[in-house]
């Protein structure tokens, strides 16, 4: 990609009412632009991460058995007063009325639909398990939306659904989606701590927030040091025993919310010096419910005996929009954001220093041209700017990697190469320069 041709409005100065690095930092380096209150346009960097994003989610969920579906923005009234949730929400939900004064709603969560759907399509109990997710938009009308994309009212996010014969079923599933959820984040760079948390609205009596360590953190969390470093499992199928043992060895250790703290129970499991009070991003939060939602929308299946058993659930959500904020509070310095690789608008920034001479253009459109058929993303700067401008500008995306071509290093045969993460400058002739990156790169290609 060319940025003379990309559309990319960085900006200089930080905006006045971003309180927080992420909100800063996503603003500056062109990613979103406010529509109203807590409702942001994506633009195409922001985009390109967005999307980065939700297809790691989409394969963690993918390789835990979940199947995708989509469901509408738009819920009917009717299906919450079923359930009993359409008064006991609250002014979050955004209520509305259609032309045939019908009661609408848009959805905030998606228990009602996606039950009904499940009720609808299965009748025996061969049928289960089951799980079923979607990536789509939310909206809740947060009273004080603030932070940009970390606590805006209208956001991406993936919710999953579990559905089980049995509340030892709905366990499997619940431990399944807890280990994707652990996975998800470490692909993303993140340690994300699962964490005792209130169940809210949602309801149920299970349920763990996934939290990232932040200074902007909107939540006070409590946990054992240990926690930070512990290991995750192997990249192979887990038996159901196995997964309870992950379950287990990821919950044996204090690790709760401020909702959940006890100061008497916290200093009595956790050793003084192991002790970790810190702000936190919730990044996930799943809950097992059991029949909060089947018992009253009537989703029964026919048993092995011939009796009706009301079905057993979960439900599972990431913020998908929410990530790309807290990626970035996790991973930024004074001058921009560090993006992990597999998260990255672009592997690469290629910087010509002398847009215009025929040999640096020549051999950054060589470079250009190997990594792209290698799979890496490039961003090739070739605008007839000042070279201190084009180093702001990558540094301030902040691509992993970056190439800088020049006059003076194509006398000598090389290219410098910069780690966006570390700031180590590697001089290496082109064939090095892509081998390099390639290497690099590979765990993400």
């Amino acid at each position: 990609m060319r940025l003379s041709t990309y559309f990319l409005p960085v900006m200089r100065d930080t905006p006045k009412e971003a309180e927080i690095v992420s909100h800063q930092l996503m603003l500056r380096a062109g990613m979103i632009r406010q529509s109203s209150a807590g409702i942001y346009s994506w633009l195409p960097l922001g985009l390109r991460v967005l999307k980065k994003i939700e297809q790691i989610v989409r394969e963690e969920q993918n390789r835990a058995g979940a199947h995708e579906v989509l469901m509408p923005t738009i819920q009917s009234a009717d299906l919450w007063r079923e359930s009993g949730r359409y008064d006991d929400y609250g002014a979050e939900m955004l209520r509305i009325t259609d032309r045939h004064d019908r009661d609408m709603l848009y959805g905030p969560t998606n228990e009602e639909q996606i039950t009904q759907i499940f009720r609808d399509g299965v009748k025996s109990y061969k049928e289960l398990p089951r799980n079923l997710y979607h990536i789509q938009w939310k909206f809740r009308d947060e009273v004080r939306p603030r932070f940009g994309v970390m606590r805006g009212r209208e956001f991406l996010m993936k919710d999953a659904y579990s559905f089980d014969i049995s509340a030892e079923a709905g366990t499997v599933s619940y431990n399944k989606m807890f280990v994707a959820y652990l996975r998800t984040f470490k692909r993303m760079g993140l340690t994300a701590i699962p964490m005792i948390a209130e169940t809210g609205p949602i309801g149920g009596n299970l349920s763990h927030e996934f939290l990232v360590l932040a200074k902007t953190g909107e939540s006070q969390v409590y946990c054992h040091a240990d926690l930070l470093a512990e290991a995750l499992p192997d990249e192979g199928d887990l038996t159901d025993s196995e997964l309870q043992g992950v379950v287990d060895r990821w919950t044996e250790r204090y690790a709760a919310t401020e909702d959940k703290y006890d100061q008497a129970e916290f200093e009595a499991a956790v050793p003084e010096d192991k002790r970790v009070s810190a702000r936190g991003i919730e990044v996930g939060h799943i809950f097992f419910f059991g029949t909060k939602y089947s018992e009253p929308l009537g989703c029964k299946v026919q048993g092995p005996n011939g009796e009706m058993i009301t079905i057993q659930s979960g439900s599972y959500g990431v913020g998908v929009s929410r990530l790309a904020g807290g990626i970035i509070e996790a991973f930024h310095d004074d001058d921009g954001i560090i993006w992990p690789a597999s998260v990255a608008p672009f592997h690469v920034g290629l910087i010509n220093l002398k847009a215009g001479d025929a040999d640096c253009d020549a051999a950054c459109e060589m470079l250009d041209r190997e990594l792209a058929a290698a799979g890496i993303d490039v961003l090739y700067d070739d605008r007839d700017e000042r070279a201190g401008a084009k180093f702001s500008t990558m540094d301030l995306i902040g691509l992993p990697w970056q190439v800088i071509v020049g006059p003076k290093g194509l006398k000598s045969g090389e290219f410098e190469v910069k780690n966006r993460a570390t700031g180590e400058r590697l001089s290496l002739s082109p064939q090095a320069t892509a081998a390099h990156l390639k290497s690099a790169l590979a765990d993400v290609l």
